[in-house]
Order: C-alpha cells, then structure tokens, then sequence
C-alpha cells in the first residue's frame, strides 16, 4: 500500500487527516515543518505529499520547490485555510497536482488522492516499460537461451529469490530485470548494486542507509538500497564480491526482513524480493572460507546460469543484426551487415568479453567504417589484437621470448586493446577481463600500460 507524508503545524489537521487515511489503508507519516518534511522524504520511501502553504521555518511554496527539485515524480497536494486563486495558480504553475482549501472535504480529498496515486502508479509502470524496450534485450534462440527464458517464466511469478550466474558481459543484468517486469512487483522499484563496485567501508551504508553523524560526511539521514527496494526487487550483482561482515547481515535482512540504518536503533521492515548475481565460481568461494553456505543456500533457490557467447555462437548472427540496428548512425537508412568470411572471423573469436564486447565491436565498426558490408579484413581490423593471425606464424611475435616474456607481451596487447575498447575506464576493462579494478591496476603498473595508451 502506498505510503503518504502530511507536512502541517497544525496537530488537528494531522492527526484527522493521518486517521482517515490509515482507515483507508494507507501508511501515513506526518510531519510538523517544512525541514522535518524534507528529511522525511530523504529518509523513507514516499508516494503523495500533503504539503500545507503556511509553515513555520520555510513556507510551502518554497518546500514544494525544494521537494521538485530534488524528488521530481513525486505529486504534492497543497492545503491552505487561507486560500485564493492566485495561490492556487501558483502552486500549479509550481507543479503541485492540486490545491485543497480547509477544512478539507472528506469526499474530494480521497478522490484527489486516488487520483494522484493513479497517475503515480501510471508513471511507474511507463518507467518499467521504457527500460524493457529502451534498454538492451535478451537476443538469440539458441539451446542455453532458451533454457534461460523457460526459468524465467517459471520463477518470475513468485517471489522466490534467484541467484544468476555467468562470467562477465553474459546478460545477468538483463534476466534480473526481466524477471522483475514479469513479477507482481513489475510497477515497484528495481534497485541494483553492485558490490564490487562499492568499497568495503561504504557497502553497509549503501545497502542500510544511514543516520545523521553516524560517520564522518553523515551529514544526514540517507535511505539504502533495501529500503529503497521496498515493494520491489533488489539486485546484488556480484554478490561474491561482498566481505563475510556484510554477507552476515544481508542474511539477517533475508530471514527476518528487518534491518537497522548504520548509526540507528529502530528497526525497520521491508518487503523485497532478492536477485543475485555473480562470476565467481561460488561453490569455490564457499570452499575457500570466502562465501556463507548458509547466505548461498538462501539465495540460491532458483538458480539461473546465463552462458558465455562462446557456447551460443548460433546466435552471433541475430546478436550483431540486432547491435547493428541499435547502434546505426543517426544518418544511416539501413544497419549495416557483415559479410559470410567476417561472420566466420566472429565465429572463430572466442568473445572473452561475451555480449558487451560484441556490443563495443559494433559500436566500433559503425564509428570507424564506411562500409555497407563489413569485410573479413576490417572484422580482423577492429576486433584488434585479440584475433591471431592464421597458421604457424600465430607464434611468430613471440619468437626468442622467454615464457614470462611472451606472457607479459601477450598481457600487454590484451589489456591495451581491452582499454581502448572501453575508452580507458580501468572499471569496465577490469569486469571485460574478469578481474578486480585494483588488480589491473597492479597489473598496468608492472606493464608500464597507462590509460592513454
């Protein structure tokens, strides 16, 4: 049920008005300013606003532009005892959804607040759409694809929780998000993080949220990731990535549903569906002391494993059809295709970026190409040093290197052409290669590889 914040000095108006709302099944937060209010809103979750004009500290008006700026969605209902017209024009003009004079009229105000909920919900819903046909989509009709959607039909339904694995670049975001607009909670949030992207010392704040001066730059109250997931889907990609501390305490919010904001002592409860992801071996992680069984036994109740582009290379053809599509220029009145001895130099790749390296190549090829078909020569062009050349003389540029030489020689072009790839950002080259951020960057230090090259 949706969740409403009353901001009124006057006690009366918030006590009646927070009593006819729960009476009709809503969660009603109240508070007594404008201040109050806007830490409210930045605390929990919230989906109408009752905002009355004349309050003590910062009026109204300049709440409701505070509240837009910063919660641009969000409907706010105006309320006033001492109301015109021009007021009541201006908030509208402000982008208040209406403008209620007291003592407020039971009738008109549940209808303004069905209605204000009506258009919330709408908006939700044209949310989730746009990301489903705006966003990438699951492309291919091989033998592992179809696995994949015959699970996610089963599992999307209910609320069973899902752990997703698969090397880096395979999709895993793509059947998480798939499975929430299939779910009961397609109009709810979908909120995703990923823990390997987030330091140590900043995941339980990013998961929990945080009190005012719970640590230093505290500087407020901030709602986490669960909360923010509340009536929707959480993703935790790259769960494998999180220390055991934070695994402990993702498995308490598992079992019980409740959780505390660092620095806080009250307790709060959510509904969340959990989907996890990861490419890690997570049985090995476990054996090496590095995982919880008990953590993996609660998230992996559904499993889903999403397979490399090397094992699906039927659908390579559909795959760079669908790129081309996507990412033709502006201009172009038709994508552009490869020809049957550039498809077989694809075919013949290994793809050790899978789905999001081919992306990059075809983004590529129409940035830097002329050509209605795409040639073998200029595949092997743009496909850079990852592809060998044919025959014995493959090996011919490491003639009279030592192994350890030929390895770092072989190291050096491959990250070079990873980097360039992903236009020197060290994070995606890092998940491209299937390794950690930091560990490139020891790796680039030892090469002497920076990212202009």
């Amino acid at each position: 049920m949706s969740t409403i914040l009353i901001i009124d000095d006057e006690p009366g108006i918030r006590t009646v008005l927070k009593d006819v709302l729960e009476d009709e099944g809503y969660t009603v937060l109240a508070a007594e300013d404008g201040i109050r209010g806007l830490a409210e809103l930045a605390a929990t979750t919230v989906d109408l606003v009752f905002l009355d004009v004349w309050l003590p500290h910062m009026g109204g008006m300049d709440v409701l532009k505070r509240i837009h700026e910063q919660f641009p969605d969000l409907e706010v209902i105006m309320i006033s005892g001492h109301a015109n017209i021009s007021l009541a024009v201006q908030a509208t003009k402000m982008g208040a959804f209406d403008f209620l004079e007291k003592p407020l009229s039971l009738d008109r105000t549940m209808t303004v607040v069905r209605n204000a909920l009506a258009i919330e919900a709408l908006r939700r819903e044209n949310r989730t759409l746009r990301s489903i046909f705006m966003d990438d989509r699951m492309v291919g009709d091989s033998k592992g694809m179809r696995a994949v959607r015959e699970l996610i039909a089963q599992a999307a339904a209910s609320d069973s929780r899902i752990l997703i694995e698969g090397e880096n670049g395979t999709g895993k975001e793509l059947v998480a998000r798939d499975i929430h607009a299939r779910s009961a909670r397609a109009a709810g949030p979908f909120i995703e993080l990923n823990c390997a992207a987030i330091p140590e010392t900043l995941i339980e704040s990013e998961l929990f949220g945080h009190e005012k001066g719970a640590f230093t730059n505290a500087l407020q109250r901030r709602r986490g990731k669960v909360e923010s997931a509340d009536h929707g889907t959480l993703f935790l990609d790259e769960i494998a990535d999180m220390s055991l501390i934070t695994q402990a305490k993702v498995l308490r919010v598992l079992q019980e549903m409740r959780f505390e904001r660092v620095g806080g002592e009250e307790s709060l409860r959510v509904d969340v569906r959990v989907i996890s992801a990861t490419n890690k071996d997570i049985r090995a992680e476990i054996a090496r002391g590095r995982f919880r069984e008990d953590l993996f036994f609660r998230i992996n109740v559904v499993p889903i494993h999403v397979p490399p582009l090397r094992e699906r290379l039927e659908d390579l053809p559909v795959l760079v059809a669908y790129f081309m599509e996507k990412l033709k220029r502006p201009s172009a009145k038709e994508p552009r295709t490869i020809s049957p001895e550039g498809m077989k130099v694809l075919c013949g790749y290994r793809w050790p970026g899978n789905i999001r390296e081919l992306k990059n190549f075809v983004e590529r090829v129409n940035i830097m190409t002329e050509e209605a078909v795409i040639t073998a020569a200029s595949v092997k062009s743009f496909l850079g040093a990852a592809v060998p050349a044919e025959g014995s003389g493959a090996l011919s540029a490491y003639e009279g290197m030592t192994l350890g030489e030929a390895r770092d020689n072989f190291e050096r072009e491959l990250i070079a052409a990873r980097l360039r790839e992903n236009g020197g950002n060290i994070s995606r080259t890092a998940d491209a290669l299937g390794v950690y951020a930091s560990n490139l960057h020891s790796k680039m230090k030892k090469l002497k590889l920076t990212t202009e090259k």
